[in-house]
C-alpha cells in the first residue's frame, strides 16, 4: 500500500486537513491566536444572534452595538479568511509548525478588505455604484485573498469554477453567441468588482448571509454536543439497540451516522466520528475492510439528509425557494427515512450473504419486533409530550404572557432530574481491540445514562417545528440560538452535577466541563472555515449570474445536449453535481448547480407538460451534491473510511456508491411523484405513501443486492425492479389504460373551464415565440378554476385572453402577477407570431392509481413463494 499515501495518514489528520486546518504552530502565541480567534468568532456569532446588541445599544446609547448586526456578514467573512490563512498552509511544502510571513500579509489584507465595508459604510452608502479608486483597490484585494483562502481550505476546484465565472463577467460580451442569448455586453473592472464586493449582490449575498445568521449556529450547536459527549452517546445507543442483531455493528453504524448526521455538517467528520468505533467492530464480526468502510461512508454522507437539522445547503434552500424551514424539513423527511431504512436492509442482506452474526450482549436480547415497538413508542411518546407541553403553555399563558421563564424552569428541572438518574449508572466505554470478544452494551443504562443530551435537540425541534403559529414558532436562527444556549449549559454542568450526585470530586469535573465548552467553541469555528469561504466564493457565481445572465448560456447548452428531454436533462444535472461535488463542498456545489440548472429543469419540465415544483428541483440537486462525497476517485469520505479500515479507498468508494444507488434513485422518483415530498398530501395519504414507498425501496435494494429471501436469479431481480416501479409510479400504468386529461382547443377550452368545479386546477398549454431565439416553444402552467367563469379565472391569475380567428390569444402578463416569471420574461408578445393558449386540460375522474398496488403485491407474493424453499438461513 506504499503507493497510496492517503492510507498512511490517520483519519483524524484527513479531517484536520479538509475541515479544520492542518497547521499546528509550535510557538505558543501563534497557537493561542488561532484558538482565541476561533473562540472570538463563536462568541461573536452568539452575540449577534441574541438580543444583546439592541439591549447594549439602548443601555449605552451607542448605535454601533446594534449596527454590527447589519454588518455581521462582513465580520463573518473576515473571521473566516483570517482563520483560513492561519490554520491552513498555502502549499504542501508550507510550514505547519508556524505561520510564515506571507500569510500574515495575506491575513491583514483580507481582514482589512472586509472591515473596510464596515468602517466606511456610510461613505460607501452615499455613492452607490460610483466606486472610487480605494473601493476598487480594496475589492480587488478582497477578491484575491478570498480566492486564495478558498484554495488553501477547499482546494482548487471551487477556485477554477469561480474564476471561469469571473472571466465570463469580463469577457463574455466578446462572444456574439453569448451576447445574443443574454444581451450582455461585458463589464468594466470597476463595475464588476463593485458588483462582487461593494454590495450584497456578489460575495456578501444570500449565501454568506445564511452562513452568518443560521449555518454557524447549527454547526456550533453540533460541535458543543459532540464535545460534551452527545455524539458518543448516539453511537452507544445505536450499538446497544442494534449491535446484537445479525450484522449488528453495521446496522449500528447506519443508525448512529443518521443521528450524528443531525449535528455534523461534514460527511468526513461524520465518517470519522462514528467509523472510529463501528468500522473495527464490523471487521471483527466478519465484514471485509472495503465493505465495512463503505457502510460507514454511505451512512455518513446521507447524514446531511436527516431532518430536522440537515446540511448547510438546507438553510440556503429556505432563501432560494422562499419557503419556511419547517416546509423544507417536511419535504425532506420521507425520502430521508426511506433511504436510511433501505440502507439498514442492504446491510442486513450483506450480513445474510456473508453469514454473519451479531455482537454478544449481556442481559436480555432485544428482538426485531421489540425494536420496531420501541421506535413506534418513541414517536408516540414524543407526540404525547408535545401535546402536554402545548397544553401546559396554554395554561400558563394567562399568567406568564410572553415570558419564557416557565419553560426554562421546566427544562431545568427535567435536566437535573435526568442527570441525577444518569449518575446512578456508570459511564460506558467502547470496546477496544484488546478487550476480548466485542460486546454490545445493555440498552437501558446506555439510553438513560445520556438521555439529557436529547433535551437541547428537543428544544431545537420544538422551536423549529412544534410551536404553533399562535405561540410564535421561532426562526431557524433563533431556534438554534436557544438550543445552543441550553447545550452550553449542559456542556458546563453535566459532569460536575454527576460528580455531585455521586459524591465525587466536584472541582475536577467542573474544569472538564469548562474544557468541553471551550473545545466546542473552537471546533465550531474551525468547522465553519470552509463553509464561510465557500459561501463567499459561491456568491461570486451567483453575482455573475445576476450581472450577466450566464445561467442562460449554460442552461441553453445543457438543454440543447438533452434535446429538450427531461430525463436526459436530469441525468446530465446529476452527473454535473457529482463531478463538481468531487472538488466542491456540498454547500458550494448546491449553490452552483441550483443557480444554473434549477430554472432550466423547471422550464424543460413545463415544455414537456410536467410541472415540477421548485422545491423538488432543489432537493434533486441537494441529494446529488451530497452523494459526491463518496463518488470515486475523489470521494474524501471514502478515503477517511479507508484510513480507518485499512482497505482500498477506490474500492471503498465504489462499494459505498453501490450502496447509495437507492439514494440516487429517490431524486428521480420525487421529480415525477411529488407525493414522496409530501406536497399537497394529507396525513392519511402520507402514511400510505410512506409504507408503499418503503416496500418499493426495500425491493429495489433487494434487486440491486441480488438477494431477497434467498439468492435471486436474474429474472427474479428484474421482477423485483418491476414491482418496485409499479409501487413507486402506479400512475404510469393508469395512464396507459385511461386518459389523464380531458382536452379542448380554442374557444372550446373556455367552455371546458366553465364546466370545471370551483378551485380545481386547470392546465394551460401556452405556445409562442421565445424571447431570445424567436423559435416557437410550448410551456404548461396551472390556474385554479372559477366555476362558470373561465375569463374570471384567467384574469385572477393576471392572464388576459381574447378570442381571434378561433384561437385564444394571450396578452403579456403584468409584473407581479403569478405567471409573469414563466411567461412574461420567456416569450416575445410583440413578434409576428402571437402567444396562444393551444390546449386546455382538466384532469379526468379516473380509477384510483392505488389499484395497481394489488397486482404488484400479488407478483411480490409469487416471488416470495418461489424463493422461500431456497432459503438456507433464517431471515433474522
Amino acid at each position: 500500500m506504499s503507493d497510496q499515501p492517503e492510507l498512511d495518514r490517520s483519519a483524524d489528520d484527513m479531517v484536520a486537513e479538509t475541515d479544520t486546518g492542518a497547521r499546528d504552530p509550535s510557538a505558543a502565541w501563534q497557537a493561542r491566536l488561532i484558538i482565541g480567534t476561533c473562540i472570538a468568532w463563536s462568541v461573536f456569532q452568539l452575540y449577534i444572534a441574541s438580543r444583546l446588541p439592541g439591549v447594549v445599544a439602548q443601555a449605552t446609547g451607542m448605535g454601533i452595538f446594534a449596527n454590527i448586526v447589519a454588518q455581521a456578514r462582513f465580520v463573518h467573512l473576515a473571521f473566516a479568511i483570517m482563520l483560513a490563512t492561519l490554520a491552513f498552509p498555502l502549499f504542501k511544502s508550507s510550514p505547519r509548525d508556524r505561520v510564515p510571513f506571507y500569510d500574515w500579509i495575506l491575513m491583514a489584507l483580507g481582514v482589512a478588505a472586509c472591515l473596510y465595508l464596515v468602517v466606511f459604510r456610510f461613505e460607501i452608502a452615499d455613492r452607490p455604484g460610483l466606486w472610487n479608486t480605494t473601493d476598487i483597490t480594496m475589492s480587488a484585494i478582497g477578491m484575491t485573498v478570498l480566492m486564495i483562502s478558498v484554495y488553501r481550505s477547499l482546494g482548487l476546484p471551487l477556485v477554477v469554477v469561480a474564476s471561469c465565472f469571473i472571466l465570463f463577467a469580463f469577457f463574455g460580451g466578446y462572444s456574439e453567441w453569448a451576447r445574443n442569448i443574454t444581451n450582455y455586453g461585458g463589464a468594466s473592472l470597476s463595475k464588476a468588482l463593485g458588483h462582487y464586493w461593494m454590495q450584497t449582490e456578489g460575495v456578501f449575498g444570500v449565501a454568506l448571509g445564511v452562513s452568518t445568521t443560521m449555518i454557524f449556529l447549527f454547526v456550533l450547536f453540533g460541535a458543543l454536543l459532540d464535545r460534551a459527549g452527545g455524539g458518543n452517546w448516539f453511537i452507544k445507543v445505536a450499538i446497544a439497540l442494534l449491535g446484537a442483531l445479525r450484522g449488528g455493528p453495521a446496522k449500528a453504524a447506519v443508525l448512529s451516522s443518521m443521528m450524528t448526521g443531525m449535528i455534523s455538517g461534514s460527511s468526513i467528520a461524520n465518517t470519522v466520528t462514528t467509523g472510529t468505533f463501528t468500522i473495527p467492530l464490523m471487521k471483527r464480526i466478519g465484514f471485509p475492510a472495503e465493505k465495512a468502510g463503505a457502510v460507514e461512508v454511505a451512512s455518513s454522507t446521507n447524514g446531511q439528509l436527516t431532518p430536522p437539522v440537515m446540511g448547510a445547503a438546507a438553510f440556503l434552500m429556505v432563501e432560494y425557494v422562499n419557503i419556511p424551514y419547517i416546509d423544507v424539513v417536511k419535504h425532506a423527511f420521507l425520502p430521508a427515512v426511506i433511504s436510511y431504512i433501505a440502507l439498514l436492509y442492504i446491510v442486513h442482506l450483506e450480513s445474510l450473504k456473508i453469514g454473519l452474526k451479531g455482537l454478544e450482549k449481556p442481559g436480555r436480547r432485544i428482538g426485531v419486533l421489540m425494536i420496531m415497538i420501541l421506535f413506534l413508542s418513541g414517536f408516540i411518546f414524543l407526540g404525547i409530550c408535545t401535546f402536554l407541553m402545548i397544553g401546559l403553555r396554554a395554561v400558563l399563558d394567562p399568567f406568564m404572557g410572553e415570558s419564557v421563564y416557565a419553560a426554562v424552569a421546566l427544562l431545568a428541572v427535567l435536566y437535573i432530574a435526568l442527570v441525577g438518574v444518569a449518575a446512578r449508572y456508570p459511564d460506558i466505554a467502547m470496546d477496544k481491540d484488546d478487550d476480548g470478544p466485542p460486546t454490545a452494551p445493555r440498552l437501558t443504562p446506555t439510553l438513560i445514562g445520556g438521555a439529557y443530551f436529547a433535551i437541547p435537540i428537543f428544544v431545537l425541534i420544538w422551536n423549529l417545528m412544534v410551536r404553533t403559529d399562535s405561540l410564535d414558532r421561532l426562526s431557524p436562527a433563533l431556534s438554534a440560538l436557544w438550543a445552543t444556549v441550553f447545550m452550553i449549559v449542559i456542556a458546563l454542568t453535566h459532569r460536575p452535577l454527576k460528580a455531585m450526585f455521586r459524591s465525587q470530586g466536584f472541582g475536577t469535573e467542573l474544569a472538564r466541563g469548562w474544557r468541553d465548552f471551550v473545545d466546542g467553541l473552537i471546533l465550531g469555528a474551525r468547522n465553519m472555515i470552509g463553509i464561510g469561504v465557500a459561501t463567499g466564493a459561491a456568491g461570486i457565481i451567483v453575482g455573475t449570474i445576476s450581472l450577466t445572465g450566464a445561467h442562460q448560456v449554460i442552461g441553453q447548452v445543457i438543454e440543447v445536449i438533452s434535446g429538450g428531454n427531461l430525463i436526459i436533462l436530469l441525468v446530465l444535472v446529476a452527473v454535473l453535481s457529482l463531478i463538481l461535488g468531487m472538488g466542491l463542498p456540498t454547500t458550494a456545489n448546491y449553490i452552483v448547480v441550483s443557480s444554473l440548472m434549477a430554472p432550466v429543469i423547471v422550464s424543460v419540465g413545463a415544455q414537456s407538460g410536467l410541472i415540477v415544483p421548485l422545491i423538488a428541483v432543489h432537493m434533486f440537486v441537494f441529494y446529488f451534491g451530497i452523494l459526491a462525497d463518496d463518488t470515486p476517485p475523489v470521494g474524501l469520505a471514502a478515503y477517511a473510511a479507508a484510513a480507518i479500515s485499512r482497505g482500498d479507498p477506490i474500492r471503498t468508494g465504489v462499494q459505498g456508491f453501490a450502496y447509495d444507488i437507492r439514494t440516487a434513485l429517490l431524486p428521480f422518483l420525487f421529480i415525477f411523484n411529488t407525493d414522496l415530498l409530501l406536497i399537497d398530501v394529507g396525513f392519511a395519504k402520507a402514511i400510505l405513501v410512506f409504507f408503499v414507498s418503503l416496500i418499493a425501496m426495500l425491493l429495489f435494494a433487494a434487486a440491486t443486492q441480488g438477494y431477497f429471501i434467498a439468492k435471486s436469479r436474474k429474472w427474479e431481480s428484474v421482477a423485483l425492479l418491476f414491482i418496485a416501479f409499479m409501487l413507486f409510479r402506479p400512475d404510469f400504468f393508469l395512464d396507459q389504460v385511461s386518459e389523464r386529461y380531458a382536452t379542448a382547443t380554442g374557444p372550446a377550452g373556455l367552455t371546458l373551464m366553465d364546466e370545471t368545479a370551483d378551485g380545481k386546477d386547470i392546465r394551460l398549454v401556452v405556445e409562442g415565440p421565445d424571447f431570445d431565439t424567436g423559435e416557437m416553444k410550448p410551456t404548461t402552467i396551472t390556474v385554479p378554476a372559477i366555476a362558470d367563469d373561465a375569463l374570471a379565472a384567467l384574469e385572477a391569475q393576471g392572464l388576459l385572453v381574447r378570442e381571434e380567428s378561433g384561437a385564444l390569444l394571450l396578452d403579456e402578463p403584468f409584473p407581479g402577477t403569478p405567471h409573469f416569471e414563466s411567461l412574461g420574461i420567456g416569450y416575445d408578445f410583440y413578434g409576428d407570431q402571437p402567444v396562444t393558449i393551444t390546449t386546455v386540460e382538466v384532469e379526468n375522474e379516473r380509477w384510483p392509481k392505488e389499484l395497481f398496488f394489488i397486482p404488484a403485491l400479488i407478483l411480490l407474493a409469487g416471488i416470495v413463494l418461489i424463493q422461500r424453499p431456497r432459503a438456507t438461513q433464517a431471515a433474522f
